[in-house]
């Protein structure tokens, strides 16, 4: 019997997940403590180290489980993973699987495995230069858009989010909240709340953000961190959308004052949210990172 102890993710767990991930490099946003703390509510996501791997588990009626991090005894992590989906009676999951894990996945069993990728949950990546610069044709009218906001409010100010101005970025998400209308749409409401804790528990989760001040009000936040040694994440990004040039600026100014050193930016995915998908196409990534399924075939 398999006597895996599945834990909740708490902030105290901060220090060991990051073991892990210096350990195995990744692109994917899902390779980041806070993503996994603030969404393991609504996920049900619990962690257990098995066999020197760090393995997370999603679910109870449809159990899943991540592709094991820290790249000791994968193989034998595995085979345990597997005998547990045995010993739950469940079909064997594994999600949020990149194309470079599963190759490994593949060669340690050869033609056991099959995945789907989901296009959905796809990360956009795009190089911190080109987000700063908007140099380009393509390209033009992002940078039309900014500087239509800065004729309109020429003594904007960036400011990182700190004690004395993080009460009007959570004025900011509850306004995006009833204009978003939070109340019925469940998935909204839980990016709300994850907003909101992020916003509160800035400091303690080792987050940077940065907002856009114009008329003396804030109106756009940003919210990332370091994923990677080449990639900065953003985890959040908020603003008016009825100021234009408010979301491009906010997503120029926060990489150029706090991810400049950086080769690449994780703007996460679109959930398949058309105009989600719509904006972030529209700077050009330099390259989606995939990821997928894993089911026996």
């Amino acid at each position: 019997m398999s006597d895996f102890e599945w834990k909740e993710i708490t902030e105290a767990k901060r220090e060991l997940f990051q073991g892990f991930y210096e350990r195995e490099q990744s692109r994917s946003c899902e390779h980041s403590f806070t993503n996994n703390l603030l969404w393991s509510p609504f996920y049900g996501t619990k962690y257990c180290v098995i066999e020197g791997n760090l393995v997370f588990k999603s679910g109870e009626d449809r159990l899943s489980v991540s592709y094991p991090i820290g790249k000791d005894q994968v193989k034998k992590t595995v085979d345990r993973l597997i005998q547990y989906f045995e010993e739950q009676k469940k079909p064997f999951c594994m999600h949020s699987v990149t194309p470079e894990q599963f190759e490994s996945l593949n060669g340690m069993y050869p033609g056991k495995f099959q995945i789907a990728y989901d296009r959905d949950w796809a990360d956009y990546v795009y190089e911190s230069e080109k987000l700063i610069s908007l140099s380009g044709k393509k390209l033009h009218g992002k940078r039309n858009h900014i500087n239509n906001f800065i004729k309109a409010y020429p003594d904007y100010q960036y400011e990182r989010i700190n004690g004395e101005n993080r009460e009007e970025c959570i004025e900011l998400a509850q306004n995006w909240r009833k204009e978003n209308g939070c109340d019925s749409d469940p998935e909204k409401n839980e990016e709300f709340c994850v907003t909101l804790r992020a916003l509160k528990e800035l400091e303690d989760l080792n987050l940077t953000g940065g907002l856009i001040r114009a008329d003396g009000r804030v109106v756009a936040f940003s919210i990332g961190e370091k994923l990677c040694n080449d990639t900065f994440v953003v985890h959040i990004e908020k603003a008016y959308a009825d100021i234009q040039g408010a979301y491009p600026i906010i997503n120029q100014q926060f990489v150029l004052h706090e991810a400049a050193d950086y080769r690449y930016i994780n703007r996460e995915e679109d959930t398949g949210a058309e105009g989600l998908r719509k904006a972030k196409l529209s700077y050009y990534p330099v390259f989606l990172q995939e990821k997928g399924v894993v089911t026996t075939k």
